[in-house]
C-alpha cells in the first residue's frame, strides 16, 4: 500500500513540476478571473490549508489528545500528503499560465518548493533510511564472512596464502575492467574485503543524503510559512481589486 502511495505521489509531483512550464506554449490571461478559474483557485487554496490539520495535531499536545482518538496521525499525514500535492496542482490550473505579477510568481515558486521539500522529507528521507538499515545488515554479514575467510587463510598452508600470479593476458583484461575470478583463500579474502569497502562507501553516501534530506524538513516548514503568507496576500489582493472592480 505504501509503495503504491509513493508511486502515485511521485507521478503527481512530476506532473506538477512539469505543468507550470505550460506558459511556454499556452497562456490564458482571462482564465484566473473567470468563474471556472475562481473555482480552481478556491479549491486549491482550501486544499493547501488542509495540511495544517496534521501540523496542529502533531505540534499542539492539547489538540493532539482530542484529535487522535478520532483520526490517527498516520491518516492525517496521508491527508496532508495528498492535499499538499492536489492543492498546488489546482492552483497551477487556476493561474492559466499567466505569470505577470511579482506576487503570483513568488507564490508559485514557493508553492513548488514546498511540494519538493515535502516530497524529500516524506519519501526520499524514508527511502534513504531504509537503504542504510539494509546496507548495515549486509555489512555486518560481510564482516562476519571476512573474519571467517581470514581464519581460513590463516590456517591454510603457506603456499596457498598468496594470490596466484595471473597470466599476461589476464592482467591486460583486468586493466580494461574485465576481471578474471581467482580461487583460493587469499582471493576469497580480497573479494569479501572489496564488498565490505563498497558497502561502507554506499552507507557513507546515503548518510550524506540523509543529513541533507533532514535539513529539508526545516526548509519545508519555513517555506510553508512563507506560502501561507503569500497565499493570504494573494487572496486579499484578489478580494480588494475585485471589490474595486464592482464599484
Amino acid at each position: 500500500m505504501k509503495e503504491r502511495e509513493g508511486i502515485v505521489v511521485s507521478g503527481v509531483v512530476c506532473v506538477l513540476l512539469l505543468a507550470w512550464l505550460g506558459f511556454l506554449v499556452h497562456r490564458s490571461p482571462r482564465f484566473p478571473g473567470s468563474g471556472i478559474g475562481a473555482v480552481f483557485g478556491i479549491a486549491g487554496a482550501v486544499l493547501m490549508l488542509v495540511p495544517l490539520a496534521y501540523l496542529i495535531a502533531k505540534r499542539i499536545p492539547v489538540l493532539n489528545a482530542r484529535m487522535t482518538p478520532h483520526v490517527s496521525l498516520r491518516s492525517l499525514l496521508t491527508l496532508h500528503t495528498y492535499a499538499g500535492i492536489l492543492g498546488p496542482l489546482l492552483a497551477i490550473i487556476h493561474t492559466g499560465h499567466k505569470f505577470d505579477s511579482v506576487l503570483g510568481i513568488a507564490l508559485t515558486a514557493v508553492m513548488l518548493l514546498v511540494v519538493v521539500s515535502g516530497f524529500a522529507v516524506r519519501y526520499l528521507l524514508t527511502y534513504v533510511a531504509h537503504e542504510i538499515s539494509d546496507q548495515l545488515a549486509l555489512l555486518q554479514t560481510a564482516r562476519g564472512d571476512l573474519d571467517s575467510a581470514w581464519g581460513v587463510l590463516a590456517n591454510s598452508p603457506p603456499a596457498m596464502r598468496d594470490l596466484p600470479k595471473a597470466p599476461v593476458w589476464a592482467a591486460g583484461l583486468a586493466s580494461l575492467g574485465f576481471e578474471i575470478a581467482s580461487s583460493g583463500p587469499a582471493a576469497e579474502v580480497i573479494r569479501i574485503a572489496e564488498s565490505v569497502v563498497d558497502l561502507e562507501y554506499a552507507i557513507r553516501l546515503h548518510e550524506f543524503f540523509k543529513r541533507w534530506f533532514r535539513r529539508s524538513l526545516t526548509l519545508h516548514i519555513v517555506l510553508s510559512v512563507m506560502l501561507y503568507v503569500l497565499l493570504a496576500l494573494h487572496i486579499g489582493s484578489g478580494i480588494y481589486f475585485g471589490l474595486r472592480w464592482l464599484q
